[in-house]
């Protein structure tokens, strides 16, 4: 018997200050040489106010402008309703308090970035400009309330996680049948997209059905999104191959901009969104049973890795 996992019942002006060359992925994506640990100070958050297309763009410290978050979150939301495009700033000060670093945000930042970029012949995304380092000004969209999770392997340690669910008997996952006989990290006979909205303190996974049913999207905006993740993916696997990776599974976010037509939003393929191993040592370990090599948000944050672009 099959068991269910249970769920709920463009055209881009790119700064220049940064090369996109054909596959020369930023430096946070090349592990062929040691990598080399590094520990900052604090960050300095910056803001841009960009008025049409001009070039005049003006910096303010929001650390020494504002006190207080609430007074910083007024201050965004009052910008964000007064312009025709989203401010968005890449501060993991922010949001993940003991954390330290002047460059991270920028890493994040310019990497998604890169991979927007690259990515424009599968999909158009709602990227506007990037006046700061730290800060992306991109087209207003209606985001669809959650995220294109696409996965390659069996694996994760979460209770959401594939591995988890598979372990327990779940074979029926998002609308996708996983086959018996899988061990953990093994490769999916196919790359599948999870669908999954977010609760107040956790992940909750939907099937494709119930995200029409419940009028979150419609079925062919559904099946438009599905498709550019899995294309996205795809795209994604072939060029962290190139440079020594193996990507295992990330999230992609879409929302409908006013002309009716999906944008790919938010981040791509970055640490935080993705799970990275090492390719040359994955098949050894996996055929001796030991965890393949990790390249993700946990070592990023706990070894305090900063690689600059």
């Amino acid at each position: 018997m099959v068991e269910s996992i249970p769920s709920l019942n463009s055209t881009k002006t790119f700064n220049s200050r940064i090369p996109f060359t054909n596959h020369t992925l930023p430096s946070i994506y090349s592990f062929k040489t040691k990598l080399k640990s590094k520990k900052f100070a604090s960050i300095s958050v910056s803001m841009s106010s960009s008025q049409s297309q001009s070039q005049d763009q003006q910096h303010l410290s929001l650390d020494s402008l504002i006190g207080n978050s609430s007074r910083k979150d007024e201050l965004f939301g009052s910008i964000r309703s007064s312009l025709p495009h989203c401010l968005s700033e890449t501060n993991l000060h922010l949001t993940v308090p003991s954390l330290k670093s002047k460059t991270r945000g920028k890493v994040l930042n310019e990497t998604s970035l890169w991979w927007f970029d690259k990515t424009r012949h599968i999909t158009s995304n709602a990227i506007v400009s990037f006046p700061d380092k730290n800060v992306t000004i991109a087209k207003k969209c209606s985001v669809f309330p959650f995220e294109f999770v696409v996965r390659s392997y069996v694996t994760g340690s979460t209770d959401t996680s594939l591995w988890i669910v598979y372990n327990k008997g779940v074979r029926k996952c998002c609308g996708n049948i996983v086959p018996d006989g899988l061990v953990k990290n093994q490769k999916l006979p196919a790359n599948i997209v999870t669908p999954t909205t977010k609760a107040a303190d956790h992940d909750v996974p939907v099937t494709p059905d119930e995200t029409v049913q419940h009028g979150l999207m419609t079925q062919a905006d559904y099946d438009e999104a599905s498709r550019k993740a899995l294309s996205l993916f795809e795209y994604g696997q072939s060029v962290a191959l190139e440079h020594g990776l193996i990507l295992v599974n990330t999230k992609y976010e879409f929302g409908k901009a006013d002309d009716g037509s999906i944008l790919l939003i938010d981040e791509v393929h970055t640490p935080y969104s993705n799970r990275y191993w090492i390719a040359h040592s994955y098949e050894e370990r996996f055929l001796s049973s030991l965890e393949p090599e990790n390249v993700d948000k946990v070592c990023y944050l706990c070894c305090n890795v900063c690689l600059p672009l």
